[in-house]
């Protein structure tokens, strides 16, 4: 039998995470309770070699090993430093709140890298196998940190909840998985792009497949209908599991669209492409028309998200059309890349800004998660309010801000491809959105303040906020080559 040779450089990052997760694992055993503070360290120390290992494969060529299951290329080396960059910036934000709430445990942390090392798997994965594990290792690390909380019967809810729609979710997943196995004969997805573009085939058992494979994306993207568990785990979980939940997955699942859809059944894109349609205005409609009516902010940013993502399906929808050219396809894909990173550089720090305004109040500390909390926080923070501002801005898409060249390359991509009426639809749901964005900015700048508690966070929390903001603004005023970046990536991505 033979044995395909194992290019050790290609998963390196991967190998370095596990290796990382195994000393913070370690370390935590014969650390005491007043030296978490290590453990802490010791995560970032994980996140910055995982992402350095990472940064030293940008500019090379796409290779694979295990036999064409696992592939570094640029598309996969650009989400994965998104994806650490995500992960750091969580545990930085997250570390006073969950000092305070008595959740900085090695379980926390170990968690947050296992989490991140499917995360990695995901987006390297060139194998429906492969795929699944690497979501699995993802989801269950972060079903068990909602439940981190034992005492809480609200996280306890949201993470039973989120494991049985999670179950559904990858059980719709394994069973497109298996008719794709069932028309095509391979795991492999060049090998079953290859099949797909051919005649010998039972095109009805793809499209099937297809449809399954879409649920089960959908529901890890939260996209409407399948999006039931996001505000109860948004709003259930400790803020810092739901900043983890909220970032580096939405990159991994985006890679997982792009491996599944893109690459594997591109033959196919007129049949999943109307999917991606229906999922998009649905999401639109019912994520920004919901959060119209929350007063609890975390559960207003669960709607958003399902609404954003609504924008970046939009971009799917829009690859592939009737004499369409591959320049179009690339423009598409990259444009939803695009928007799927700014979205998350900017839920970073609007999280981040909920977890610093949160403190210890008795035992179970005071959070930060109600619209009215923020009341008056120009008063009380004005460098804060104003970081909160930009951020809520770029949601929105406001310009100068980097969300509105976002928003403007999906509406790009979709006009392109002779969506103009969807396109319309979205721009309409953006004005929508802009209410309950602009509402929170309302309250910061004109409403009286409701807490006369000083505001103190960390020096390294602070200097990690203030750079997430002027991300936000700089990349919206500068932020061509990210684009590029996007752009190029996409290219070398797609089959043919």
């Amino acid at each position: 039998m033979n044995v395909p040779a194992i290019n050790v450089s290609v998963f390196a990052p991967e190998l370095v995470l596990l290796l990382s997760i195994g000393v913070v694992l370690i370390a935590d055993i014969f650390l005491g309770e007043k030296s978490r503070t290590t453990t802490y360290f010791l995560a970032l120390v994980a996140t910055v070699v995982t992402g350095a290992a990472v940064w030293a494969k940008l500019g090379e060529e796409s290779v694979e090993t295990f036999g064409g299951m696992f592939i570094s290329d640029p598309m996969s080396v650009l989400l994965k430093l998104f994806a650490c960059l995500a992960a750091f910036t969580a545990f930085v934000y997250s570390r006073q709140y969950a000092a305070d709430r008595g959740l900085m445990r090695g379980e926390f942390y170990v968690l947050g890298l296992a989490s991140l090392l499917g995360q990695l798997v995901m987006i390297s994965s060139h194998n429906l196998l492969v795929i699944y594990l690497g979501l699995e290792l993802m989801s269950l690390s972060l079903y068990a940190l909602v439940a981190l909380r034992r005492d809480s019967v609200q996280a306890t809810e949201a993470a039973m909840k989120y494991f049985v729609l999670g179950a559904l979710a990858s059980g719709f997943l394994l069973y497109g998985i298996s008719m794709v196995y069932g028309g095509t004969g391979s795991l492999d997805i060049a090998e079953i792009g290859r099949a797909a573009a051919s005649d010998q085939i039972n095109e009805t058992v793809l499209v099937f497949g297809a449809v399954f494979l879409v649920a089960g994306i959908a529901f890890k993207l939260s996209a409407a209908p399948f999006h039931m568990w996001a505000p109860d785990v948004y709003e259930g979980s400790p803020t810092a599991v739901t900043l983890l939940i909220a970032g580096g997955p939405k990159l991994a699942a985006f890679a997982m669209t792009m491996r599944l859809l893109v690459d594997g059944l591109i033959p196919f894109a007129p049949d999943w492409q109307q999917m991606m349609g229906v999922l998009a205005v649905v999401s639109l409609a019912v994520g920004n028309l919901t959060a119209i009516a929350q007063t609890n902010i975390k559960r207003m940013l669960a709607y958003s998200a399902i609404g954003q993502i609504g924008f970046m399906l939009l971009g799917f929808m829009s690859g592939v059309t009737v004499g369409g050219t591959p320049e179009a396809a690339v423009s598409a894909y990259s444009a939803s890349m695009y928007y799927v990173i700014v979205y998350v550089l900017t839920t970073l720090g609007t999280f981040g800004v909920l977890m610093l305004l949160s403190r210890k109040d008795g035992d179970a500390g005071f959070d930060c998660i109600e619209i009215d909390d923020l009341k008056g926080l120009n008063r009380r923070s004005p460098w804060m309010a104003f970081v909160m501002l930009l951020l809520m801005f770029s949601l929105a898409g406001i310009p100068p801000t980097v969300g509105f060249y976002a928003k403007l390359a999906v509406l790009e991509a979709a006009i392109g491809a002779g969506h103009l009426y969807t396109a319309i639809f979205a721009v309409m749901f953006s004005l929508v959105a802009a209410y309950y964005y602009l509402r929170v900015v309302k309250v910061m700048y004109f409403d009286e303040p409701t807490h006369s508690t000083p505001i103190t966070a960390p020096a390294d929390a602070n200097v990690v906020l203030a750079i997430n903001g002027a991300l936000v603004l700089l990349l919206g005023l500068f932020g061509d080559s990210l684009m590029v970046a996007c752009l190029n990536s996409i290219k070398l991505a797609i089959p043919g």
